[in-house]
């Protein structure tokens, strides 16, 4: 029997080499577009390969997968992170987790990762096909299974394909990425971090927190690339120009009406551009407070709409996004294979017999954090489970 894999990315190696411990007598074929296999890979997290999670403090899967957490839910009982880490340990490849529950190859360099991949396809016997490109299913007739493994496609073109086929796809947009801000004295800040903010789309429910950076092109950081990839579809539909929230120290408006007066009180004779209320940056303060007053004053001089203005800009400072630049070399898209046509168990498709999805083909994307990743292994080995079953 034989087993075609349409991609030789990260969801398409684990399928392959999971095929073939399951089912040794399959014979698998990866067939890749470009001449090079496990680009992506190489590039992730700075090239070090951010591989998993902990999901330590995830509480709910749809806090990291925007798309495809009930799906997800259902997968992770018989492959999670758990059973990735384990697997990638027993197969030579020893692992660290980090203070932010971020799971890296111990060596800190994502070819340890690929040189694993590389070597179990080796030894097993999967049959490797760079600069092969698949446009049509009707290439691949001889195969008696099919998985698509192709990743994200930025444009729906890449995808039809499958729609030729008969397979319904969710149209693709980009869901990682980093927001324009055209305000000079923002960006004037570049470099800086703010530890615990919190970015929120008025007027909507979207929303997310932790460290936000100031760069010279307007905001990046956890905070945004989280929401980033929550409003990826909102934002598509606006052309990438919405309002932006920004409450910087993720407190409530009463709560920062007490730190502000606490500071009046402690420091009446202090400028108060020179006295960060929380653990604000010293320079995003000062840039707040020259935005709101009208010239440099001491706490004793405030009167209470200012200490209001300050309270404002804390909790509810407001931008205007004007486009979306790519987060560093990484690309991750929403959209693709519709969820709706895949067997929630095997992810073969429900219109095409032994055809099979795993990875970012499927509508399925999460945050930064190795969650993309961890998708595309739970994915791939319910799809190498399901070809078993079947073969």
């Amino acid at each position: 029997m034989k087993t075609a894999i349409v991609g030789g990315g990260a969801a398409g190696f684990f399928l392959a080499i999971n095929l073939k411990e399951l089912m040794p007598e399959m014979q698998v074929v990866i067939f890749e577009r470009s001449k090079r296999t496990l680009a992506k890979v190489e590039i992730s997290g700075g090239g070090r390969c951010n591989c998993t999670n902990s999901f330590r403090d995830v509480r709910d899967l749809s806090a990291v997968y925007p798309r495809g957490h009930r799906l997800l839910k259902r997968l992770f009982k018989q492959f999670g992170p758990q059973e990735a880490y384990t697997w990638f340990e027993r197969h030579g490849v020893k692992l660290v987790t980090q203070d932010d529950q971020c799971v890296f190859p111990a060596s800190q360099d994502s070819h340890t990762i690929i040189d694993c991949f590389m070597r179990q396809a080796h030894r097993l016997g999967v049959i490797i096909k760079t600069g092969c490109p698949i446009n049509s299913l009707q290439e691949l007739s001889d195969f008696d299974f099919v998985a698509v493994t192709t990743g994200g496609s930025p444009r729906a073109e890449g995808l039809r394909w499958l729609q030729e086929a008969g397979i319904s796809i969710v149209q693709p947009v980009p869901s990682l990425f980093t927001f324009n801000i055209s305000d000079t004295g923002l960006r004037a800040l570049m470099g800086t971090v703010c530890e615990e903010a919190t970015a929120s789309i008025p007027g909507t429910k979207l929303r997310a927190d932790g460290p936000l950076l100031l760069t010279h092109w307007g905001m990046s950081g956890p905070a945004i690339l989280k929401l980033s990839s929550h409003a990826a579809r909102l934002l598509s539909e606006n052309n990438y120009h919405l309002p932006l929230s920004i409450n910087w120290a993720s407190q409530n408006d009463a709560t920062a009406q007490a730190e502000l007066n606490a500071l009046a009180a402690s420091n009446a004779q202090k400028l108060v551009g020179n006295t960060p209320p929380f653990t604000l940056p010293q320079r995003l303060w000062g840039y707040l407070a020259n935005k709101v007053l009208a010239r440099p004053l001491r706490w004793n001089e405030l009167g209470k709409k200012d200490m209001n203005r300050l309270a404002n800009a804390l909790c509810n400072d407001t931008y205007q996004i004007e486009g979306r630049s790519a987060f560093k070399d990484e690309f991750v898209t929403c959209g693709g294979v519709a969820l709706s046509d895949v067997n929630p168990a095997t992810l073969e498709s429900r219109v095409v017999p032994r055809l099979y999805f795993a990875g970012e083909v499927l509508d399925i994307d999460g945050v930064t954090g190795g969650f993309n990743f961890q998708a595309a292994w739970t994915t791939a080995y319910a799809v190498a489970k399901g070809i078993v079953g079947v073969g």
